[in-house]
C-alpha cells in the first residue's frame, strides 16, 4: 500500500507542470466562454447595441414628427388663414361660398348577390 502511494506521489510530482498547464487552459476556456456568452458577454452587448441603435432611430423619427406637429400648432395659434382653411376643409368638410361639391355615392350592396356569395363559400 505504501508503494502505491509513493508511486502515485512521484507521478503527481512529475506531472505537476502538465496538470498546472491543463488547469490554466481550462480556466482560460471557462473565462473566454463567460466573456462571450455570459450575462454581460459580447453576444448580449451586441444585441443591446443593436437595440440602442434602433431606439435612437425611432427617437429621431419621433422628434421630427414632433417638430412638424409643433410647426402646425404654431401656425394654427398664429391664426394663419391658409392653415385654418385647409384644416376646416379636410376635417370638417367646409366649402367656400360659390364652390360646387362633387361626390360619388357609395354603391348599395345587393342582398341577393351577398347571399349567393355566402352560399358559394360554405364548404360542402
Amino acid at each position: 500500500m505504501k508503494i502505491t502511494i509513493r508511486i502515485a506521489g512521484r507521478w503527481m510530482y512529475q506531472m505537476r507542470r502538465v496538470m498546472a498547464t491543463v488547469c490554466i487552459a481550462l480556466l482560460a476556456v471557462l473565462i473566454g466562454y463567460k466573456v462571450v456568452f455570459g450575462a454581460n458577454g459580447m453576444k448580449i452587448w451586441q444585441s443591446k447595441r443593436a437595440e440602442v441603435l434602433s431606439l435612437q432611430k425611432e427617437i429621431d423619427q419621433r422628434q421630427l414628427e414632433h417638430q412638424q406637429l409643433q410647426h402646425e400648432v404654431d401656425s394654427l395659434q398664429r391664426g394663419d388663414h391658409d392653415v385654418i382653411v385647409k384644416e376646416a376643409r379636410e376635417q370638417l368638410g367646409y366649402v367656400m361660398p360659390g364652390e360646387v361639391v362633387l361626390f360619388e355615392p357609395k354603391a348599395k350592396s345587393d342582398l341577393r348577390q351577398a347571399a349567393a356569395i355566402a352560399e358559394n363559400t360554405i364548404p360542402k
